[in-house]
């Protein structure tokens, strides 16, 4: 199978179907590139003919009249295409700055404080007055580990059950609009505010979700809420290395640059 790229108007080929999942995995070629081949009545993106995987597995193929870009325009092409993409790969970047990072980070966990105020509009005067004790109770508790459990479980017990289902709906809306974000730009609301994003580590080009968004994100979120405050020492500790790669970053492959 013979296939032929396109990017902004530059046609390169043709690549063998080996070839193609090779500078897909490399991420030489994206998923937003067009694609054509023997049997395809029109260009399509890679991404609409893998269904969003770095694999390209077409079933049944067989050759069809349609005709193939001309040899004589596609040397030149694949030339221009090859250079831009090498370009694009070895583009000199600059780092964001630890205090950028932070100011980001401290952007989006205010977006999370609303979680703290919901359950406030449930309950009822009497409510207030048992939280209003409680909270004395924990101050003079001071640091008793035990009574201090104690009170944070009887609050827990005093929050009604639709003020937990409002929080989760806040939490689900809220992965999912910065997932949203991230997808888009490989920016969270605080990254796109401070004008900062998150890119592959070797060729400075956009990542996957799964890799900025559930590997770089979702799960150092719950590391730090089992292991606050330890897990976000030793993360930050990590961006003290030239590349400025936390572990998250680390973890995921990815550094993040301004824009």
């Amino acid at each position: 199978m013979q296939i032929y790229l396109a990017r902004n108007n530059q046609q390169a080929g043709p690549y063998t179907l080996e070839q193609v999942n090779q500078m897909l995995a490399s991420q030489q070629v994206l998923l937003t590139d067009l694609a054509w081949h023997e049997g395809m009545s029109e260009w399509k993106t890679l991404g609409e003919l893998t269904q969003g995987k770095l694999v390209y597995e077409p079933i049944g193929h067989t050759s069809t009249p349609f005709p193939s870009p001309q040899p004589t325009e596609t040397v030149s092409a694949t030339q221009q295409y090859q250079a831009k993409t090498s370009a694009e790969e070895t583009k000199t970047v600059e780092l964001a700055s630890i205090g950028s990072r932070a100011f980001a980070k401290a952007i989006d966990f205010m977006l999370w404080l609303p979680i703290a105020i919901i359950p406030s509009f449930y309950f009822t005067e009497e409510q207030h007055g048992q939280l209003a004790d409680i909270q004395k109770q924990m101050q003079a508790a001071e640091f008793a580990s035990a009574k201090a459990a104690e009170l944070q479980q009887q609050i827990f017990q005093l929050i009604p059950p639709e003020a937990w289902q409002s929080m989760m709906i806040y939490i689900v809306v809220m992965l999912m609009v910065q997932a949203y974000f991230i997808a888009k730009s490989g920016q969270s609301i605080g990254k796109k505010l401070t004008r900062i994003k998150i890119v592959d580590v070797e060729n400075n080009n956009q990542v996957s979700l799964i890799r900025a968004f559930w590997l770089r994100s979702v799960v150092f979120i719950i590391l730090n809420l089992l292991l606050v405050p330890i897990i976000t020492i030793i993360d930050y500790a990590f961006a003290i290395s030239s590349n400025r790669q936390t572990l998250h970053d680390k973890f995921a492959k990815t550094k993040v640059i301004k824009q």
